[in-house]
């Protein structure tokens, strides 16, 4: 599905908008404005990037803490070393596999959770924090054709930002 996706400052602007589009016989099916008295981000779909952030972090956690603690254990019994002795032979290959959950733990937090943030978010984040701004944004839903309609209606209103959006293949 194709968007286009228009930022306007306040409230009368974003239903001037609206009213445009449904006076060009654009159907009202298409259009969606969000903003405050309308959808919010989250009813329309713009995913929320440190949800997809902490998704990505338990995702990576349910492989990476067993691998870790595996790991852990692998290495102290290869490498042979007895850094507390008072643990024993087999204390020391328990501890060696939980300091490997603990890494792994980390991996997946700060790769999962801080990697997935800054990238996973593409450009959602832009348009939740002009949300959170009060602005409104007018979304419009369709063909190619129709968002070109949609553009000429748009662009002499001045919007703050207008950018289409078309899948990838």
């Amino acid at each position: 599905m194709n968007y286009l996706i228009s930022v306007w400052g306040d409230r009368i602007q974003a239903e001037t908008v609206y009213s445009a589009l449904e006076s060009a016989a654009i159907p009202l099916t298409a259009v969606t404005i969000l903003g405050k008295g309308y959808k919010t981000a989250d009813e329309f779909g713009l995913v929320d990037p440190l949800q997809q952030a902490r998704s990505q972090a338990r995702l990576m956690a349910f492989w990476l803490v067993p691998f870790g603690f595996f790991s852990g254990i692998g290495f102290s019994i290869v490498s042979g070393l007895h850094t507390f002795a008072w643990a024993g032979t087999v204390g020391n290959h328990l501890i060696g596999g939980i300091l490997g959950a603990v890494g792994g733990a980390m991996g997946s937090f700060f790769v999962g959770g801080g990697v997935g943030l800054a990238t996973g978010s593409g450009d959602t984040l832009p348009y939740r924090n002009r949300l959170a701004e009060g602005k409104y944004l007018v979304i419009v839903q369709g063909s190619e054709a129709l968002l070109n309609q949609a553009t000429r209606i748009m662009r002499p209103l001045r919007p703050e930002n207008l950018q289409g959006y078309r899948p990838t293949e």
